[in-house]
């Protein structure tokens, strides 16, 4: 080949690189995958996944997404961040078996792009209160219509039959499988995994931030984002379980301030404890009955505490949690995510009042010891004999001599006369002389003997 050939093909190869189509270089995507409630935590890590991806200029966010529902008000707040963002936010709900119920129907409608995998489910989105029941009828149409008026306003651009089944969702709790939901173009894809979606979804065309994008991700690499210790934090305190665990190390950490002040740890610990866990009831659909009985059971245990009743109030307090926490979960139209079992119920009031009466047990048990400082340390105490004792008022038969106790030299006084070496028990004392005899028992057990 001569020179002006090699210099052609040269010339040839660089304008055909340049000449490439955009959506023949791969692509990358920020991955982001969430199962549990629609909490605050849910809201935060995807918002930094978005504002991640637009910082780093990257084509896509595609959330794996599995959840049962959860707060209508954090749910608009997902809503309008996808809305919002500047790169494509595609949700995909999978794996099989995993489910966008509730507020998660809602999530998936507002994506730019979204798809199922196969035998899950989308749907039964109708608001509930925020204690559990069914609302009022007038305060229900009004939250049921403006939850309409959401869902029309994400699903119109996929057809009157996605506006419909969008609505029915809410109207009537309908749910749907991936099948039925591609059947009317709720979803654009059934596929089996990230990278099936992103094959069908290749070349499909969404609006984001106004303006058409079309995406072009079959090649793209994938970069994960896990959740941070603040998001997850945010996260497992919607869990009912978790929350009724902090109330019991709260109120039995502040039971120990009470009962033993001056120290400032338990108190703390306690108060954080109880903080985390009302953060926690904030994002559930709490009864206040349930709250009032667990408020109850904390009253008694505190009042065993100042008025003994050899554990009759502390066993009031264990039934009064035990069905607090049954309540405060279990209403009626509360979602299956935030109720808490009957043997975790068990099992916290158990452990509260197993930890109570512990507590009874050693400050009762401290009661019995012989007390080991002042004159009341010295009555009781067994010493030996060091200087014999000799008479001092012959007529009144009363002796004189010293004695080592409790680890010093006394002056001792005794009803008859003793050898050194003899032992001796203390009876009382006056001023800075013992009255002593020969021992009668065995010695008494001290708080520092046990």
């Amino acid at each position: 080949m001569t020179r002006k050939g090699i210099l052609t093909f040269f010339l040839l190869l660089g304008l055909w690189l340049l000449a490439r189509p955009a959506g023949a270089q791969s692509g990358e995507l920020l991955l982001l995958n969430f199962e549990g409630a629609v909490t605050p935590g849910m809201a935060r890590y995807f918002e930094r996944g978005i504002s991640t991806a637009e910082q780093q200029d990257l084509d896509a966010v595609v959330i794996v997404l599995d959840t049962p529902g959860g707060m209508v008000d954090t749910t608009l707040e997902i809503v309008q961040a996808f809305r919002r963002s500047r790169v494509p936010v595609i949700v995909f709900v999978g794996p099989a078996g995993a489910q966008a119920a509730s507020a998660g129907s809602i999530i998936t409608l507002a994506a730019h792009a979204s798809g199922m995998a196969p035998q899950t489910v989308i749907g039964a989105a109708s608001p509930i209160g925020g204690d559990g029941q069914d609302l009022g009828e007038t305060v229900q149409r009004k939250i049921i219509e403006d939850l309409k008026a959401v869902v029309r306003g994400l699903a119109e651009r996929r057809g009157p039959d996605a506006v419909a089944l969008a609505e029915a969702m809410i109207e009537e709790a309908r749910a749907v499988n991936s099948s039925e939901a591609l059947a009317v173009n709720l979803i654009d894809a059934v596929a089996v995994d990230v990278n099936d979606l992103l094959r069908q979804l290749d070349g499909l065309v969404v609006e984001v931030d106004g303006r058409p994008v079309t995406l072009q991700l079959a090649d793209a690499s994938q970069r994960r984002l896990t959740p941070n210790f603040i998001e997850s934090l945010m996260v497992a305190l919607a869990n009912p379980l978790l929350i009724s665990i902090l109330m019991f190390i709260g109120v039995q950490a502040i039971l120990v301030e009470i009962s033993n002040p001056g120290g400032w740890i338990p108190g703390l610990i306690g108060v954080l404890c109880l903080a985390m866990a009302f953060y926690g009831l904030g994002m559930l659909p709490a009864n206040y009955l349930g709250l009032g009985l667990v408020a109850l059971a904390f009253i008694l245990f505190v009042a065993e505490v100042f008025t003994p009743t050899f554990g009759a109030l502390a066993i009031g307090g264990v039934v009064a949690l035990f069905a607090g926490l049954l309540v405060l979960f279990n209403s009626p139209g509360t979602p299956e995510f935030a109720r808490i079992s009957i043997p975790g119920a068990i099992l916290i009031s158990t452990a509260a009042g197993g930890f109570f009466f512990f507590l009874a047990y050693k400050a009762l048990r401290a009661q019995t010891y012989q007390s080991v400082t002042g004159s009341e340390g010295l009555i009781g105490q067994h010493g030996v004999v060091r200087r014999s004792f000799e008479a001092i008022r012959s007529d009144a038969g009363e002796y004189e001599g010293t004695v080592l106790a409790t680890g010093e030299l006394w002056q001792a006084r005794a009803s008859e006369p003793l050898e050194r070496g003899d032992p001796v028990q203390v009876v009382s004392r006056e001023g800075f002389t013992l009255q002593v005899r020969r021992p009668t028992a065995a010695p008494v057990k001290t708080q520092n003997e046990s």
